[in-house]
């Protein structure tokens, strides 16, 4: 078959992002006078020759005489005042710079993000990031008015509550969230309240969560403390007491928390201390939590290295040491513990509550340790790295009919039945297997260097699936607020007519919420992913997705008088309110929005490591300053 020139080929095509230009008046008469065709019939003949020379001149007097219709328009506005009336070209003639010059070129498209600031083509996120901080001013002026020096606000009948101990809880996890968003009146008085009242609070007080102190409130001194450390002397206006402060505070309250180490005759530490005694038991069933036990090493590692007293790791870490040696599925653990005997109880495995944590701090724990990370560690990361290719054989699924990505949970342990449950909490692991990949730094540069293998890949590529996954959790219910617990649809599994309630949603027939599971606590794992993802990747839809959860927060969890509310049915609207704000709204999930709003270069995730309860603390040898 013989071969046909195509019509159009590449050399005929002249275009950028105008799409098309407009071709002189040279060109036009050069290609028309130079087709062959023209050529041929045209100049064979005496009469074809005239009329070439008619049309050449014909075009000239044209030109020469062409005066403006009264409907033209010169490039520019009337003195550029920019009022929308157009300059009439009024003169005779033609410009003949006008005629020869080419259309303009359009901008380069700009993706949003990087339009950004610009606010009229994209979103401003600095007024964004504003939004959330007058939340977070909104949420404390409720919690100051009516229950400072209580755990937390009741917000709807306007008074505190004890139910971590009464050490304070939602002072201390808001201090560190008001120094890095500059809310220099809250520093001030979550400040001097921890002065005047926290250490004769420690002393005093009866039995707390090990767990859940540590986190909360020694975590939060101990960032107040570095945050405040690496602030003097700089132009910062952070107020309060003095560094010292905070970190004598964490010390009398760590050597207390010690008893739950020291009391128990194993290395898995009790879950319950006295303070004022000091004295530890175990809780009433006789076991600790997997995560709890497992979640202490950040905090306690961090006191030892500003202390100089290395009792704190060493009672910490021995609970790693001592878990690296109890059998596992294939890096998964049981979600219970029994600390007098140093064994798993049960075999339910699920990266939800009482086991999510303690596979993120397999992670961070080797991270704090910083760019030359003790070689005695490195079994943390290989647990790590064993736990996730454990997650992804064994929990990971898909739903149906369109195929989110989640991780379920096996009750009755490998040999028993999957179940399609996940947790509102799982949502942490998107952001921890994202770190995991690249270490914090972004993923293009990783990349550029060559620094991720397969593995990393393989999990970074979960990571975004799973954040895509939590996200449909909020989208999929009419209020925008996510479950606290959601089922996905399977082959197996399937439950009608327990909908999120959003119908335009795609993903409604995938998400199943029972009527029990519906309530929202203002819970932040969601919104931690999203800023790790966003940090690492760079892609701004993240930011998008969790600025539509922040809207859907203000819209249905804010109390006027003060304060926001966790809600009982995520599925109504108007959604009934549940009387409780949790401290780790101020802690964690404003926090995070934040800086997922922020500049990349606010507490970056090569420099520090963030505890379970979004407190930062540096990672050892790296920079200092916030």
């Amino acid at each position: 078959m013989s071969s046909k020139t195509l019509p159009y080929s590449n050399k005929d095509i002249h275009y950028d992002n105008a799409k098309f230009r407009q071709r002189s008046v040279f060109k036009v008469i050069n290609q028309t006078l130079l087709t062959s065709n023209v050529k041929h019939h045209c100049t064979s003949c005496s009469t074809g020759k005239f009329l070439v020379l008619l049309m050449i001149f014909g075009i000239a007097c044209l030109l020469l005489t062409h005066t403006s219709s009264p409907g033209s328009v010169s490039n520019g506005l009337v003195n550029g005042s920019g009022n929308g009336t157009y300059e009439h070209n009024i003169s005779g003639g033609i410009r003949f710079p006008n005629l020869f010059r080419r259309a303009p070129r359009l901008p380069p498209q700009l993706t949003p993000d990087q339009i950004g600031s610009g606010g009229k083509l994209g979103p401003n996120w600095v007024d964004r990031q504003e939004n959330v901080k007058k939340a977070f001013i909104h949420a404390w002026s409720g919690y100051k008015r009516y229950a400072m020096g209580f755990d937390e606000l009741k917000p709807l009948s306007k008074q505190g509550v004890d139910g971590l101990g009464g050490l304070g809880a939602t002072v201390v996890d808001a201090l560190d969230t008001a120094m890095i968003m500059g809310v220099d009146e809250v520093v001030s008085e979550a400040g001097l309240w921890i002065e005047k009242h926290l250490s004769n609070r420690i002393s005093e007080k009866g039995q707390v969560n090990l767990f859940e102190t540590t986190i909360r409130v020694l975590g939060g001194l101990l960032s107040a403390y570095h945050l405040s450390s690496v602030n003097q002397g700089t132009n910062s206006t952070h107020t309060g007491p003095e560094p010292a402060v905070y970190l004598e505070t964490a010390k009398n309250l760590a050597d207390r928390l010690l008893s739950g180490f020291t009391s128990s005759p194993t290395a898995i530490p009790y879950g319950d201390v006295v303070l004022r005694d000091p004295s530890a038991h175990p809780a009433p069933d006789g076991l600790s939590s997997t995560s709890e036990v497992s979640t202490l090493q950040l905090e306690f590692n961090y006191l030892s290295s500003v202390s100089g007293d290395p009792k704190y790791t060493v009672a910490a870490m021995k609970v790693l040491e001592h878990m690296k040696t109890l059998p596992k599925v294939e890096g998964l653990v049981p979600i219970f513990i029994n600390p007098n005997t140093g064994e798993f109880s049960g075999e339910n495995i699920r990266l939800g509550s009482r086991g999510d944590s303690y596979y993120e701090y397999l992670l961070k724990v080797w991270l704090q340790k910083g760019p030359n990370r003790e070689s005695n560690l490195t079994y943390l990361y290989d647990m790590y790295e064993e736990a996730m290719k454990g997650v992804r054989h064994r929990l990971v699924r898909k739903s149906i009919p369109n195929g989110l990505v989640f991780v379920g949970e096996l009750p009755y342990g490998s040999d028993g039945d999957f179940s399609p449950k996940m947790d509102h909490l799982v949502c942490f692991l998107a952001g921890t297997l994202a770190l995991g990949a690249t270490k914090g730094i972004t993923k293009e540069k990783a990349m550029r260097d060559n620094l991720l293998n397969f593995e990393d890949l393989e999990n970074l590529k979960l990571a975004e699936d799973l954040a895509k996954t939590c996200f449909e959790m909020y989208s999929v219910t009419s209020t925008g607020l996510a479950p606290e617990i959601a089922y996905f649809h399977t082959e197996e599994f399937s439950d009608g007519g327990l909908d999120g309630g959003n119908k335009s949603s795609k993903y409604l027939n995938d998400i199943i919420i029972k009527r029990a599971d519906r309530h929202n606590l203002l819970r932040p794992e969601t919104v931690e992913s999203l800023f790790v993802l966003y940090r690492i990747t760079e892609d701004p839809k993240y930011r998008e997705w969790g600025w539509q959860i922040f809207e859907a927060f203000e819209k249905y969890t804010r109390i006027d008088t003060g304060g926001y509310s966790s809600l009982d049915d995520v599925t109504k609207i108007p959604p009934h309110t549940r009387d409780k704000m949790e401290t780790f709204f101020l802690g964690e999930t404003l926090k995070y929005l934040y800086l997922l709003f922020g500049d990349t270069s606010l507490v970056p995730l090569d420099k520090y490591v963030f505890n379970t309860e979004a407190h930062p603390i540096p990672i050892e040898g790296t920079t200092k300053r916030v």
